[in-house]
């Protein structure tokens, strides 16, 4: 069986990986770590031939940004929009005539299918420190779909947003009380610390309404996913307050949190999870539902007080 040029990317991207986590030391990773993502230009030189073939192929009749535009994850940038697209309507009852809101929309991968899922009574907001996916999906989404808009937050972020105003446990988003029915983030408290994950949980129950739902995914520990991880040759091992991370020197490159807190910030924020938590594979797990572990939650009040003087700043 041939494989396709995206196969043999992903393989050989996949092979670098394992390559650089088991034989370099762990300087020289977080060193490699801050290159990559200071420094686009090595995503768009290892990426030329596939931007070339694509353009060719599709000759812009395809709505998907050029493979070396895309910062967020490492898996197949059309599959995981379709997979999560069934989550959002299968497990969380997403309708067309819904006010949506990504936090962490990066450069589409979500909104992409959700442009053939809403329809105009409905609204997506994305969000995003990066202003580069934020540009891309204004110029080539927006147009298209006026009922989909995007805002860049300009919050600090070592790898993503070095140049920041403000810093995440101090920014509110810019939207009224109770102004959403659906609130999602993927593989974005991956890569925020402690604090900033509790700031960021009670803007997410104040804006959305009362009876709204919000989709997260984390990376969970409990005690024996905690054993699996020293015990095993698994990179997230390294304490970092009660959490475990790959990069003790950039924890937010990859962090995990205590399932025990992260429930009682929910239940401190008003936000009822839907059982079962639906846990990922990406400890080791034999059984799973995808790759991070996924929370659906429900807005049951609103809360009575909130923080002063936290600041906006979207563009």
């Amino acid at each position: 069986m041939l494989l396709t040029y995206r196969q043999i990317s992903f393989k050989i991207f996949h092979i670098m990986k394992r390559f650089v986590k088991k034989h370099l030391p762990r300087w020289l990773q977080s060193y490699f770590r801050r290159v990559y993502y200071h420094y686009p230009i090595v995503r768009r030189i290892y990426y030329l031939p596939a931007n070339i073939r694509d353009a060719l192929r599709w000759r812009g009749k395809k709505l998907a940004p050029p493979r070396s535009k895309i910062f967020v994850g490492d898996g197949d940038f059309e599959l995981a929009g379709q997979e999560f697209l069934g989550y959002f309507t299968d497990l969380c009852g997403l309708g067309p005539k819904e006010n949506i809101l990504e936090i962490g929309s990066g450069i589409g991968r979500m909104a992409i299918p959700l442009t053939n899922f809403l329809s105009l009574e409905g609204s997506y907001v994305g969000m995003d420190i990066v202003a580069e996916g934020i540009e891309w999906c204004r110029k080539k989404i927006t147009p298209l779909f006026p009922n989909f808009t995007f805002f860049q937050s300009d919050i600090y972020n070592y790898q993503y947003n070095s140049r920041g105003r403000c810093r995440a446990g101090e920014y509110r988003f810019p939207f009224a009380d109770a102004s959403f029915d659906f609130v999602f983030l993927t593989s974005v408290f991956t890569h925020m610390l402690p604090a900033d994950v509790d700031h960021y949980l009670a803007e997410i129950s104040r804006v959305l309404r009362p009876g709204g739902r919000c989709l997260v995914t984390y990376f969970l520990l409990d005690d024996a996913v905690r054993a699996a991880l020293q015990t095993g040759r698994h990179h997230m091992k390294y304490p970092y307050e009660d959490c475990l991370v790959i990069d003790p020197q950039m924890p937010e490159a990859s962090i995990s949190h205590p399932e025990k807190r992260i429930r009682e910030l929910y239940l401190k924020y008003g936000l009822a999870i839907s059982e079962p938590v639906r846990y990922g594979n990406w400890c080791g797990r034999e059984e799973f539902l995808s790759s991070q572990d996924i929370v659906i939650a429900m807005k049951t009040m609103s809360l009575k007080k909130e923080k002063t003087g936290p600041k906006t700043s979207a563009n």
